[in-house]
């Protein structure tokens, strides 16, 4: 299996880390009256975490001092903007969540480009944003947007951090090793907070399928494709994460798509399929 994951060309990739994070982050807000946010974050973590040392077993003696320096706040953002994603689509739905949480990315995107045609999908995509974003009090929980927010930070880092352990550092070993600080970070959330001590042995399943759509297999395939795309081709291609995360909170949790929500997700979903194009011709 990982041998498959590792040689998908870098769209497809990215294509299929998006529909797994979001299928799984509905299976997450699922578990939330159960085990609540952290204990789901944390449930997450820690399987992702063993499931990847096992797989790729990462020889920690042999990482090199550069590569600490990289590895570890690569993977302390990673378990920080999970943990505060959940954090966020507990009080408000998912499409709108990740929407604003893109802004992180948006950034990453904006501020690397050189090109012109990237700069315009960008716009389109900020269009989407501005669409969705509750510019008036419309009963959405502020609390939440403030942690979509900051989950956007993070995943902000989390792409710049990425790119550069990609070029020095095997990407299952980076994600393995990364994930083990991201489980040392927010193990103990789950614990203070007592979701774990409800867990049952169907939880435990759910939780292996969880770390598998959210984490195991779409970071892996982030590292690879990060390793061969620039940041702010993965940035924009980020943004059907909208999309995706809108039709799963449809699906799964009956989370109903406002008219502005549907034209957010129409903008962004332009904005990618351009950016796909154009970094194919880019590459030519």
């Amino acid at each position: 299996m990982k041998d498959k994951l590792i040689n998908i060309p870098p769209v497809p990739a990215v294509l299929f880390a998006i529909i797994s994070v979001q299928s799984g982050a509905a299976i997450a807000k699922g578990l939330f009256p159960i085990i609540g946010a952290t204990g789901t974050a944390s449930l997450r973590i820690a399987i992702s975490a063993i499931i990847l040392l096992a797989v790729y077993r990462p020889n920690l003696s042999k990482i090199t001092a550069r590569q600490w320096k990289f590895v570890i706040p690569y993977g302390l953002s990673l378990g920080a903007m999970n943990l505060i994603f959940y954090l966020a689509i507990e009080r408000i739905p998912i499409g709108l969540a990740v929407t604003l949480e893109f802004i992180g990315p948006l950034l990453v995107a904006v501020l690397g480009s050189k090109r012109i045609i990237d700069f315009l999908w960008v716009l389109l995509a900020a269009a989407g944003i501005v669409l969705i974003a509750p510019w008036s009090n419309n009963g959405i929980d502020l609390v939440g947007v403030l942690f979509a927010l900051l989950a956007g930070a993070l995943w902000a880092s989390y792409i710049v951090l990425g790119g550069k352990i990609s070029k020095i550092m095997e990407g299952g070993e980076a994600v393995a090793t990364g994930m083990l600080f991201a489980a040392l970070l927010i193990v103990p959330f789950g614990i203070i907070g007592n979701g774990l001590n409800n867990l049952t042995p169907s939880l435990w399943g759910l939780g292996i399928a969880l770390a598998l759509l959210s984490s195991a297999i779409p970071f892996t395939l982030e590292m690879k494709a990060l390793g061969q795309m620039p940041a702010r081709t993965f940035s924009i291609l980020m943004s059907l994460e909208p999309a995706a995360a809108s039709i799963c909170g449809l699906l799964f949790l009956q989370e109903y798509l406002t008219v502005n929500e549907i034209l957010a997700v129409i903008f962004v979903i332009i904005a990618s399929v351009g950016a796909t194009l154009t970094s194919r011709q880019k590459k030519i």
